[in-house]
């Protein structure tokens, strides 16, 4: 048993990172109803930029303004120059130009900071921290409490204020937004910019896990069967989401693995989307729309 909830705990901690990823899915979703295809070149983008800044002698925290502000740069230039040409324009239109973002946003990270493997050490240490006889890593505690501290202020800021009120409007109907009076610019450059700060901390949790390297653009795409578990537009469901996906898998590689294979993490989740998607496929706290013709 004590195993048992080693694994569980394990998984539950991991999946507090998954939930980091998936808020920043959420936002953009929330604020334009399209799937933002460049949140993992985001992930990436941040995480290389703190890296680089860090290896020129930057301090910690110098370095992590100067990646903020990279980042909040692009997401007033996203805005300026790719969403505000699109306003009023189809959602296919909007989830393409986030394709083409993806791999501006890539290929440029890469001819900045080059695209070799860099190591990132945030000062935290991966030990074995014990708590009542479970063993827990350190690393997962800190990485766990800071993904859930921004998520909880990230949710009060966009539930409980008048910009996360015009935020609901603009995704309903941008026309009836702008026809109200609700600054329509504005609302998606600080959504954007919010993303790009959700991006940068997760990009440096998960940099300091796997090495700042390309890879981390796929790690958004385990955000994937967050978002379907919770809902691509609450950012609560990210978290109960995130926790569902974190503790099926770890369970998963540990009992159903050496029966069926290892390496299960990597696809159970997305079964379990795909069989969660049968049942509800709005998630767990998405909004139910119903169209009428």
């Amino acid at each position: 048993m004590a195993f048992f909830v080693e694994v569980l705990v394990s998984g539950l901690l991991a999946g507090f990172m998954y939930s980091l990823v998936a808020l920043g899915f959420v936002l953009i979703y929330k604020a334009s109803g399209v799937f933002n295809f460049a949140q993992g070149a985001m992930v990436f983008a941040a995480a290389v930029t703190y890296a680089g800044l860090v290896s020129l002698g930057w301090s910690a925290w110098v370095a992590f303004a100067g990646s903020l502000l990279a980042m909040v740069v692009f997401a007033l230039a996203t805005e300026r120059f790719v969403l505000r040409p699109l306003v009023n324009q189809p959602q296919i239109s909007l989830f393409m130009a986030t394709i083409g973002l993806t791999f501006v946003l890539e290929g440029l990270s890469q001819s900045v900071w080059g695209s070799e493997v860099r190591g990132l050490d945030l000062g935290i240490p991966d030990s074995p921290l014990e708590l009542k006889g479970i063993l827990v890593s350190k690393f997962d505690l800190v990485a766990a409490g800071t993904a859930a501290v921004l998520v909880s202020v990230l949710a009060f800021f966009f539930q409980k204020t008048r910009v996360g009120r015009a935020l609901r409007a603009v995704a309903d109907d941008h026309q009836a937004a702008l026809s109200v009076g609700i600054p329509l610019e504005r609302i998606w450059a600080l959504v954007w910019a919010a993303a790009g700060a959700v991006a940068l901390v997760a990009g440096l949790l998960w940099g300091s896990r796997l090495g700042v390297q390309f890879a981390l653009t796929q790690v958004a795409f385990k955000a994937l069967p967050v978002l379907i578990l919770g809902g691509f537009t609450s950012i609560a469901g990210a978290i109960v989401g995130g926790l569902m996906i974190g503790a099926s898998e770890k369970v998963a590689e540990v009992y159903l693995g050496p029966l069926i294979g290892g390496g299960i993490e990597n696809w159970f989740p997305y079964v379990l989307a795909l069989l969660f998607l049968l049942v509800r496929p709005d998630g767990l706290f998405g909004e139910k729309r119903i169209e009428r013709v």
